[in-house]
This record gives structure tokens, C-alpha cells and sequence, in this order.
């Protein structure tokens, strides 16, 4: 019988721990929560300062009982949950169930589940850190009185199944207010000049900057301003009035925290939050390595922080050493996060090991876990590395009083870009010396026109969100998970879109919560919350403060808002089965098209959008459909017989290079790209 009792959360941790640990120990998985606050009811005994009424998760009683029975039958519990303020109050909840002492030295944290790690962490054990727990408490009830309370209004003043929440309602704001930025937005005109030059066989095009002498930019407002200086400029007469050379370092990424990882993961591997934390939980929770046995192959992912161990450093140091040469290195170096609320209780994410690389794993991968490994090691390397040296060019020519200038930009040596290659384009000047005259072989005026802000992308709302402080990294993927699923918004080619419901709601909590969409009142919460963490306040004191302006804001909200009558959109369709009007209606996972005469007649249909674009593989149209999570795809109307679907949408043109897949238009930074719906072809070009 093993003397020891080890507790986890997931059952895949629980089993690649209970390999290392042997048979003295025997390791059990509480599979998430075992106790929270009721669904049926706020929980919350608001007369006696605020004091949640916990109980055991519906479906996790046999749960209980089987870690009541096994902690009986050992003499030792240790409660190995995961490294943050979640895995403490789950460990804080157990303790509870199976009536141990959280001041004994029950608790145990690792930041990664290697065989070292985990032996290491069992020599170690603590109390539990009430401090942490009474700071995951503090939040549970915060987010539970405001979901709560704001909630029952939304469905009485608007819609069954809405919700609201601290950090969601910041977010469909964001997305709100940018898009009506962009709706008031008023394009304004402005022209450039450009020159086009060959000399030597290099192409290059020079701009028109200033009138020489002056310090000031030109700015061309209208195209008559533009052909008054074309009338005067000399195709043939450019001359070079001086040349200038720099090089100029670019330092390495930091190693990935929770958000930089999530952005990236989107950006290069098209991946959404939630995919890329499930693989992440996956790669941390331990692979099987064969021969190797199974191990984590990543450090804990849930992090804000971008240190790193000093054993990582000179790992990576040797690393790049052996493989690349002293040049490459940095010489080992660490970094420490000054962003505001970074908690830097453990480390950046990073390989368990820079000497497990990608290629050595890959059979033991799927292909998304290689993917996003890879990225991980890629990035944690780079970090180690050398600055990339770029030369950069500027040439200044003069012409009929006039200013032009051409810039180049070639790199000298690639250091960090060996391993972590950025998209960074080049382009050389030739060799133009001070008094030398040049010619154009084309001088035009082009206009252009100011754009609106963008629509924020995965990636560049959680960047903002970060940089507003609002929420923290576990929050991050299922707050965007909710506010789709919710039909707040929906993501389409790559951008968050705002719904008519979304809009609803976010000027009703915008007039009547103020204080609960002010990204600036909720990254507050939030550090008050990591002071509760850090021993300095009671969570109550910050509650109360909170709940005394929230009540009235309820109270008034009660009394003033209106009910908001979502009328079911006419349609000139008639029922199939009874012959009643067809119309629009408005359900849990978005619109649907229905008979006016329910409940008699039950006769529903999906609404689908055609694009104009034959399915490839059934030459049925194709449609666009939303997901049940809010985002944008297109699908072959005739589903489920035909199961053809792209996330990007389809051109209507076939590949010309694997002649079988549709191409497709997929949205970037730098503009739209045409290419073949099938992963394994290398058809792509810029999209006229």
C-alpha cells in the first residue's frame, strides 16, 4: 500500500506524476473543482460580509469519495495542484473536503513535470498560501455578484441567455467603441510622389520628402498640389546629395508569457486561445517520450512573467554555442517584467529542456503539438541569442528644389533570426556617390486616403487588454470564448465584429455600470486583488468599497431600463408545413428562420448567406454559417452530405498548382493573400 497520497488536478498529469514518483505514492486527479458556488443561486451570504456558500460541484461526489477513502488508507496527503492562484484554492478546497489542516505542510508546487522537478518539489512541501486563496476567493465572489446580479436584467430588459462579467463587458466594449470609431470615421485625402530609379541593375523607388532646405515635411493635400511640383521636376536631373550608412541592432523577443504566446500562436499558426492552451496544457502535462519515458516537454503555462531560470540560460548558452558558434550567443541573459500586475511568480514559458529541440520530439508529437512546441523552444532560444545587424541606407537627392530621399535595408548578420526568423523585408540601394546625377524612369503623383483604426484581431485584443491591465492570463481565452458564444461578437476573417446584440448591451451597461466597462475601475479591481495575494488587504474591504456603488447603480438600472423588444424580422417565405409567414428569429446560437405559428407548428430553418462559389467537392453552393462559438466559416450548403468548409473564404477559382482544393482569401497586417485551401500546397500570392 503506497505511504503517500498525491493529488492533482487532471488525470494525464496524474498519471505521467505517478510514473516518477513510484510506488510509495499514489496519485489521484480531483479533475478541476471539486467545490464552487451554486448555479441555482448567487451563493453569496451577503449579510454576513459577503461569505460565499460553497458546495460540492454537481458530479463530483463519487469524485470525493473515492479521495476521502484513499487519504484514509496512507499516512501522508500532498496536495500538488497547479502553481497559481487557482491550483492553491483547489488545493485550499480539498483540504476542506478531506478535513486536513491547511497550516500543516500538505502542499506542493512545481513549475514544470520532470522527473527532477517533481522529486524535488515532494522534498518541499508548505502550508497552503491563505493569502492566495483568500485573493481567488475575493475574485470568484466579485465576478459572481456582478454576473449575478447584472444578468437577471439582461434577460428581463433583453434577452434570455445573456450574461455580463468584469473583464467580458471590458472587452465587447473595446470592440464596440472601436467599430463606431470606425463608422464616424471621415477619410482624408492626401498625395505622395514617388520616383522610380534603376541603377546597376537595382530597382528603387525614392519619395518626395521636403523642399530642400527646409526642415518640414511636404504635405500634399489634393492632386492639384501634387502636379504643380510633377510640372516642375526633371526626370533626368536627380542628384545625389549625400549618402548614409548605420547599422542598427534589433534585439530578440523576451520569452513567451500566457498573452505573447496566445498573439503569436494566432499570428503564425493561426491557432484561437482556447486551441492554443489545450495544447499547451498537453505539451505541460507530459508527453510520452518512449525509451525517455513520459515528461512534461514545457514549463507551466498560465504566466505573466519573462524570467527565466539561471540553469535555463546556461543550457540555452551551451545550446547555441555547440550548434551555432560563440557569435551567436548573448552571453546568457535574463529578463525581468516591468509591466504593471506582473506577478513574476514563476517562469516564462519555455522548453523543460533547449536540448530536447523539435526534430528530436517530432515523432512523438501530433502536428499542432509540434507546431506549438516548436514555437515555445524556437522562442525561448532566440531570447538567448545575439542581435540581428541590419545596415540601413539613406540616400538624399535633390531635383528642381526639391528633396527625395530612398531608404535600404540589408541585413549583416542574422543572430536571433538564425533560429526565430521575423518577416522582415529587404531591399539594397546600389552604390551612388555625393554629385552623381541620376535619372527616373517614372515620376508620378499617387493619392491615397487616411484609413479608420483597425478591427481588432485575437492577438491585438489581447495585447490591449493586457495593456489595460484588464483580466489575467487564464482569463484571456475564455473571455473570448464567452462573448462569441454569447453572439456579442463574431469573427470574421480574422477581425472581431460587433452583433446588434452586442451593441444592446454594451450601451446599457455603458449608461448604467459605468464603473463595470471602465477598463481603468477594472484593472484596479485587479490589483487590489494581487495586493489581497500579497497579504496587504482583506478581499471583503475591496467588495464592500465595490458593492456600494454597484447596488445603486442595479437599483437605478432596475428602475429606468426599458424593455427592449428584438422583433422577429419579416421574410416574404412561407412554411412548408403550414403555410404561416416565415420570420427571423433570435436564438442562443444566433438568428434562425421560423414559423410565425409555434407552437403548433415547430418548423425552423438555419439562415445561410451564399457567396457565389461552388463547393469543390459536390459543386453544391457554398454558404457562410457561424459556429456555435460565434465565428465566421463557410461551409457546402448541403451539409451534413457534404462536409467541405474553409475558415477563409473562397475565392471561386481552383488552385493552379494542385488543381483539387478552392483558393482562399486570408486577412493579415501587411493585406490580403490568396492561397489553396489545402495545407500541404505552397500556392500564395498577394491579392491584387
Amino acid at each position: 500500500m503506497a505511504k503517500n497520497l498525491v493529488i492533482v488536478e487532471s488525470p494525464t498529469k496524474a498519471k505521467t506524476i505517478a510514473k516518477m514518483l513510484g510506488r510509495n505514492y499514489k496519485v489521484m486527479a480531483s479533475v478541476g473543482h471539486l467545490r464552487d458556488l451554486p448555479k441555482s443561486s448567487l451563493g453569496i451570504d451577503m449579510e454576513n460580509r459577503f461569505t460565499p456558500k460553497y458546495i460540492t460541484i454537481r458530479g463530483k461526489g463519487p469524485i470525493v469519495d473515492e479521495l476521502k477513502k484513499a487519504a484514509k488508507k496512507t499516512g501522508n496527503v500532498i496536495l500538488a495542484t497547479d502553481p497559481d492562484r487557482e491550483g492553491e484554492a483547489i488545493s485550499w478546497h480539498i483540504s476542506h473536503l478531506l478535513k486536513l489542516d491547511p497550516k500543516d505542510e500538505i502542499r506542493v508546487e512545481f513549475t514544470e513535470i520532470t522527473k527532477d522537478a517533481v522529486k524535488e518539489a515532494i522534498k518541499k512541501p508548505r502550508a497552503l498560501n491563505e493569502d492566495l486563496v483568500e485573493a481567488q476567493v475575493g475574485r470568484r465572489v466579485l465576478d459572481r455578484l456582478v454576473g449575478y446580479k447584472i444578468s437577471p436584467l439582461l434577460w428581463q430588459k433583453v434577452h434570455r441567455g445573456l450574461s455580463a462579467g468584469r473583464v467580458q463587458s471590458v472587452a465587447v466594449k473595446l470592440i464596440c467603441d472601436r467599430e463606431k470609431e470606425i463608422e464616424a470615421f471621415e477619410p482624408k485625402e492626401y498625395w505622395t510622389i514617388e520616383a522610380q530609379h534603376k541603377v546597376d541593375g537595382i530597382e528603387f523607388t525614392s519619395v518626395l520628402d521636403r523642399k530642400t532646405g527646409d526642415k518640414k515635411k511636404l504635405e500634399l493635400s489634393n492632386q492639384k498640389s501634387s502636379d504643380e511640383i510633377l510640372s516642375k521636376l526633371d526626370k533626368k536631373n536627380f542628384v545625389i546629395r549625400s549618402r548614409e550608412e548605420q547599422s542598427k541592432n534589433r534585439a530578440p523577443y523576451v520569452p513567451f508569457t500566457t498573452s505573447t504566446l496566445q498573439q503569436e500562436a494566432s499570428l503564425k499558426l493561426r491557432f484561437s486561445t482556447r486551441k492554443t492552451m489545450q495544447i499547451a496544457q498537453q505539451l505541460y502535462e507530459g508527453i510520452d517520450l518512449g525509451q525517455a519515458g513520459t515528461e512534461g516537454l514545457i514549463s507551466y503555462m498560465r504566466t505573466d512573467s519573462i524570467r527565466i531560470s539561471d540553469l535555463i540560460v546556461d543550457e540555452a548558452r551551451g545550446y547555441i554555442t555547440d550548434t551555432y558558434g560563440k557569435e551567436y550567443s548573448n552571453g546568457g541573459k535574463n529578463y525581468v517584467g516591468k509591466r504593471k500586475g506582473s506577478q513574476d511568480a514563476h517562469e516564462a514559458i519555455r522548453p523543460t529542456s533547449v536540448r530536447r529541440t523539435p526534430a528530436s520530439v517530432e515523432d512523438k508529437l501530433t502536428k499542432d503539438q509540434f507546431r506549438l512546441y516548436e514555437l515555445i523552444w524556437r522562442r525561448l532560444v532566440a531570447s538567448q541569442m545575439a542581435n540581428t545587424v541590419y545596415l540601413n541606407t539613406q540616400v538624399v537627392m535633390d531635383n528642381a528644389g526639391y528633396e527625395f530621399r530612398a531608404n535600404g535595408n540589408r541585413m549583416k548578420f542574422d543572430g536571433f533570426q538564425r533560429v526565430y526568423p521575423l518577416d522582415t523585408k529587404e531591399n539594397e540601394l546600389p552604390m551612388l556617390n555625393k554629385g552623381e546625377t541620376i535619372d527616373a524612369k517614372k515620376i508620378e503623383g499617387l493619392q491615397h486616403f487616411t484609413k479608420p483604426p483597425a478591427r481588432y484581431t485575437v492577438a491585438s485584443l489581447i495585447k490591449e487588454m493586457e495593456r489595460l491591465g484588464i483580466g489575467r492570463p487564464s482569463t484571456y481565452s475564455p473571455t473570448l470564448s464567452t462573448i462569441q458564444t454569447r453572439r456579442y461578437v463574431t469573427l470574421q476573417q480574422k477581425v472581431f465584429q460587433p452583433t446588434e446584440l452586442g451593441f444592446i448591451v454594451n450601451d446599457i451597461l455603458t449608461e448604467y455600470f459605468p464603473t463595470i466597462v471602465d477598463p481603468s475601475f477594472t484593472a484596479d479591481l485587479e490589483t487590489d486583488l494581487d495586493r489581497v495575494a500579497q497579504g496587504d488587504v482583506e478581499w471583503v474591504e475591496i467588495i464592500g468599497t465595490f458593492y456600494d456603488g454597484f447596488s445603486k447603480q442595479l437599483e437605478k438600472a432596475e428602475e429606468e431600463v426599458k424593455k427592449i423588444q428584438l422583433e422577429d424580422e419579416k421574410t416574404d417565405e412561407i412554411c412548408p408545413k403550414c403555410g404561416k409567414p416565415i420570420v427571423i428569429k433570435r436564438g442562443r446560437y444566433g438568428k434562425f428562420m421560423a414559423c410565425t405559428g409555434f407552437p403548433d407548428c415547430t418548423y425552423t430553418k438555419p439562415i445561410v448567406k451564399e457567396i457565389g462559389v461552388a463547393c469543390p467537392r459536390c459543386d453544391s453552393p457554398m454558404v457562410e454559417r457561424v459556429s456555435k462559438r460565434g465565428r465566421v466559416f463557410y461551409g457546402c450548403s448541403s451539409f451534413p452530405a457534404c462536409n467541405y468548409a474553409s475558415w477563409d473564404k473562397p475565392t471561386g477559382e481552383v488552385c493552379p498548382v494542385c488543381k483539387e482544393e478552392l483558393l482562399v482569401e486570408k486577412q493579415s497586417k501587411k493585406g490580403s493573400r490568396i492561397v489553396c485551401n489545402n495545407k500541404s500546397c505552397d500556392y500564395n500570392k498577394r491579392k491584387e
